[in-house]
């Protein structure tokens, strides 16, 4: 699948590399924090970190996912804001990423740090039907935790 990307410099002047897979096998696409100097994320705190990167993707039936790169998350509890960002197809602006820290300790965001993952997948429209009731299922209406650990 063809993506086109475009890259912003920041106000350094500064251009980001490009996302990029770093093994064969992964999924995402890791891209970076485009900003000129580190920037301190408290403990609790949350920041809105520009990628220098917009996307055009090839048409209505294809998304891009943000996803916390697992690292960050499991040692330093660096996480998306919105648990997953959602590039719409037809979103030309910068991509940013919302990032909370939700750690012990602040920490510090680097320039040309890897922040999060991209990864690109189908999108599936639905034609909702409305019915009074619905079908029965093995399951029904049994919610969070009903099916045990």
């Amino acid at each position: 699948m063809e993506v086109l990307i475009k890259r912003i410099a920041n106000e350094s002047g500064a251009v980001p590399p490009m996302p990029f897979y770093a093994t064969p096998g992964a999924a995402g696409m890791d891209i970076t924090a485009n900003i000129t100097e580190p920037l301190l994320l408290k403990k609790g705190a949350m920041a809105k970190i520009p990628t220098g990167i917009a996307i055009c993707l090839p048409d209505e039936t294809c998304v891009a996912y943000l996803y916390a790169r697992s690292g960050l998350g499991v040692r330093h509890g660096i996480c998306l804001s919105n648990g997953v960002g959602v590039v719409d197809s037809d979103y030309r602006g910068e991509i940013c990423v919302g990032l909370i820290n939700l750690g012990p300790e602040d920490y510090t965001i680097k320039p040309g740090e890897r922040i999060a993952q991209m990864v690109f997948a189908p999108v599936l429209h639905g034609d909702l039907t409305e019915v009074s009731e619905l079908p029965e299922s093995g399951r029904g209406d049994g919610g969070f935790g009903s099916t045990g650990r």
